[in-house]
């Protein structure tokens, strides 16, 4: 929905994002089967309720002013929804199709394991808190889904998490990936004070939170004084600059966090027995963690939904209920996984098959733009563009790229889900020292301590990274190869901080993070054969087959959807080029843009 009405993380009721799958699955509304929920609503009242009776007097206030949102909307979310639904269809309720609801970790269950190419896997959820779950493991085999068991809000992974992101002064339910790129920047000095203070955790994996440190059942801050105390200083102030204490909090927490899911998923194995796990919920969106459970864990292979947090409970919440209720079989299960040979033959990569029938086609699902469309919109602005058949343009853009201009990247369906894959990117030169702050300050207007991604070739993912399987949805993170590693002086190992930013790590230290790391997409001819063919090109052209990818979109934007949005963020950053399908532009040629700077008042800053 946020792609559509430009508004960040936009609550409102979907309209528009309803209204464009009815229209590209040419359907009304009232000729729908069955319209579910993603959760339980009387079930999260429940457990507010009793987490009110549980601490009162203690959190008064905040209960309060949750009650009046429940009982304006969502304690009648069913009658909400019909109604808002009835009048997008133009209908009477009466006419609507059956109204269901599944619960909140099943939705993500559900969207975990239905669209992976596993017949049977184990299953984890983490994340905030659904209904009263915060984690909990499953099992799917072919169209079933059955649950082992869960641990409860309080505590919770997800929670946890987002406590240290308001405490090092970034924003709540928005910011924790900040907080996973901030930790490679520090050391995880504090591991043994939030394991002796504020979780206990078992060998299993299961844990329990201390919740006289934390305010988020009772109050309105994730944190209290008595947290503040442990760590000696109030909560940062998004305005204050980051200190290396904040840059060691995110290391400690970082770590912290990947012994759990790493314990969680040995549990898995361990009581399964099977050799595949999906994973989903807003932790799973932390790909630090996940390269290690890929790495360390006794899963022959993982996989997780591109949409991890509560955006793929939508997709869950159907499959669902196609599968478990209607009990409809799965299609397109993978019998075999074969591998191929790099082109160098260096190492090997699980060939395509495997992704290329999970169900989520490469997660591209969005709306698309015609060339005829493209050209109206540029003919009625009257801009000057060049139109070049598909083969010139991957020859051009090739050269433009590594002549070292940075270039947004526009073509296909949209992105569904929190990354940019290939079709609403902007792309770089990685071998370029400078692109990562060139990305960061003069095109993102964003931190600079954050890292890019790289976008590699399939089948060359080997020869750049210590991966030796696909990560077509960007969601693990892999060390760079060890001969691509620089090697630092004395004086540069002494750098600490944001000043470790400064020395580049490798032969692509656009890509290189401050740990060696790398968040790595695999692109593959079969799903995104443009995008593949100009990386192909680029190769040809430098030797190099990866490329600098980020999302098509300013801070605190949305990722542009529409060619008007992507021309407007086009000329108010000082991005070189943009490709727009068959259409390329060049920034040097565009009239002049009046509303430069604009977007800094029209989005709040994430």
């Amino acid at each position: 929905e946020e792609r559509f009405t430009r508004k960040k993380h936009d609550a409102r009721f979907p309209k528009n994002a309803i209204l464009y799958n009815l229209t590209e699955g040419k359907i009304p509304l009232e000729k729908l089967d069955y319209i579910v929920f993603y959760e339980k609503p009387l079930v999260t009242f429940e457990r507010l309720l009793e987490t009110y009776l549980a601490y009162a007097p203690q959190g008064f206030r905040s209960f309060v002013n949750a009650m009046s949102a429940w009982l304006q909307e969502k304690l009648y979310l069913k009658t909400v929804l019909k109604k808002e639904l009835a009048k997008l269809a133009n209908c009477k309720t009466s006419q609507l199709p059956p109204l269901l609801f599944t619960e909140h970790h099943q939705s993500h269950a559900a969207s975990a394991f239905f669209p992976s190419p596993f017949e049977q896997a184990a299953v984890l959820c983490f994340d905030g808190v659904g209904e009263w779950a915060t984690t909990s493991l499953w099992l799917g085999n072919n169209n079933e889904l059955t649950p082992q068991w869960e641990i409860n809000f309080p505590h919770s992974l997800g929670l946890l998490y987002t406590a240290f992101t308001y405490y090092t002064g970034f924003k709540v339910n928005s910011g924790e990936y900040k907080l996973m790129g901030l930790a490679p920047y520090g050391e995880p000095k504090y591991v043994d004070l939030i394991f002796e203070n504020l979780i206990d955790l078992k060998d299993d994996g299961t844990f329990r939170l201390n919740m006289k440190y934390f305010n988020y059942a009772t109050g309105l801050t994730m944190t209290n004084k008595k947290f503040s105390q442990l760590f000696g200083a109030p909560p940062r102030k998004p305005e204050n600059k980051l200190t290396q204490k904040q840059m060691n909090i995110a290391a400690s927490i970082q770590k912290v966090t990947e012994e759990v899911v790493l314990k969680l998923a040995n549990t898995a194995h361990q009581e399964l027995g099977v050799n595949y796990l999906c994973l989903a919920g807003g932790v799973a969106l932390n790909c630090v963690a996940n390269g290690r459970i890929l790495r360390e864990s006794k899963f022959k292979d993982i996989w997780i939904q591109p949409a991890a947090g509560d955006a793929g409970g939508a997709i869950g919440a159907a499959l669902a209920i196609w599968h478990q209720y209607l009990e409809k079989p799965r299609f397109g299960q993978v019998k075999s996984q074969p591998t191929l040979p790099s082109q160098e033959g260096k190492s090997e990569v699980k060939s395509y098959q495997q992704i290329k029938l999970d169900g989520m086609q490469g997660t591209y699902l969005g709306p698309q733009f015609s060339n005829e469309e493209i050209n109206r919109y540029l003919d009625d602005i009257r801009v000057k563009y060049l139109v070049l058949d598909q083969e010139e343009l991957v020859e051009k853009v090739a050269q433009i790229i590594a002549q070292g201009n940075v270039v947004g990247w526009f073509q296909g369906r949209m992105e569904f889900g929190p990354r940019a894959l290939g079709h609403r990117s902007i792309i770089g030169d990685p071998r370029n020292e400078k692109m990562q702050s060139v990305m960061n300050l003069k095109i993102k207007y964003r931190e600079s301590f954050r890292p890019f991604a790289p976008s590699v070739l399939a089948e060359r993912v080997g020869d750049y990274f210590e991966l030796d399987q696909p990560s077509p949805y960007m969601l693990l993170v892999a060390p760079v190869k060890e001969e691509l590693r620089l090697p630092m002086t004395e004086e540069q190992k002494q750098l600490f901080g944001i000043e470790k930013l400064k020395v580049p790590r490798s032969k692509i230290p656009a890509i290189t993070h401050v740990d060696y790391s790398a968040r790595v997409q695999t692109v593959h001819p079969e799903t995104n054969p443009r995008y593949y063919q100009l990386i192909k090109k680029f190769e040809k052209l430098t030797g190099c087959g990866v490329l600098v990818n980020t999302s098509f979109n300013v801070r605190g934007e949305p990722i542009v959807c529409t060619p008007e949005d992507a021309y407007r963020c086009f000329m108010r950053t000082e991005m070189d080029y943009l490709v727009m399908e068959n259409y390329l532009l060049a920034k040097y040629e565009q009239p002049q843009w009046q509303k430069d700077q604009s977007w800094k008042t029209e989005f709040e800053l994430d």
